[in-house]
């Protein structure tokens, strides 16, 4: 079973439909409680942080519902947790949108916006470029294309971080990250087609790899 958290800020069916094509069975989970409920109820093997909307809203609901400790547990006991989106914007320390504001700082780096000249936001089919083997990325192809809608960007800083990226004008965008047991992708798997349903089937896999090992995480 996957978590899926729920911050009621966004449509989490299209995020559900993704894994139930990927073949896993989800759970959505909007507070501290139903987060414990769900444990007591099923073997949750992964979760997933996705976000719509601002990330000071996004990040204020974590902290309402109580899933901001969920989170420190859900790492600290070695879980793979999965951001989308403004989901992986999130894992980030810092984001500049209106404002500055702490995210989770399980991946080092801040949120920035699009320099000027771009257009915003990034909305549309990208292609990926991997920089760095992982199995989050396994049957993903060079130039494979995927759909982004968002205004900010993760500048991490370490390089490493970033396992695929994605060029837009003159930002080099980390569009996959990846951390021990922490991964995001700054676009959208879940409407990126058969590219996106491949990964999703891959983070799948690497939550039964992480029970199956007790809780590690790929990398």
């Amino acid at each position: 079973m996957i978590a899926v958290f729920d911050l009621g800020i966004g449509n989490l069916s299209s995020v559900q439909s993704g894994f139930a094509r990927a073949g896993a069975e989800t759970v959505l989970v909007g507070n501290a409680d139903a987060w414990y409920e769900a444990n007591r109820k099923f073997p949750i093997r992964g979760v997933i942080l996705p976000g719509v909307g601002a990330f000071s809203d996004a990040m204020f609901q974590l902290r309402a519902r109580g899933l901001l400790t969920v989170v420190r547990e859900v790492v600290r006991n070695e879980t793979p947790l999965f951001g989308i989106c403004l989901g992986m914007q999130m894992l980030l320390s810092i984001s500049e949108e209106h404002g500055r504001h702490v995210g989770l700082g399980l991946i080092p780096g801040e949120v920035v916006r699009f320099g000027p000249g771009l257009k915003v936001p990034h909305m549309g089919w990208n292609d990926l470029t991997r920089v760095a083997e992982h199995p989050l990325l396994a049957g993903v192809s060079v130039g494979d294309f995927v759909y982004f809608v968002h205004s900010y960007y993760a500048r991490l800083t370490n390089a490493e971080d970033a396992i695929a990226v994605s060029q837009y004008g003159e930002a080099l965008v980390p569009a996959v990250i990846a951390r021990g047991n922490v991964f995001g992708a700054q676009f959208h798997p879940e409407k990126s087609g058969p590219v996106g349903e491949r990964i999703l089937m891959n983070f799948v896999h690497l939550c039964e790899l992480a029970t199956v090992g007790g809780g590690r995480g790929a990398r």
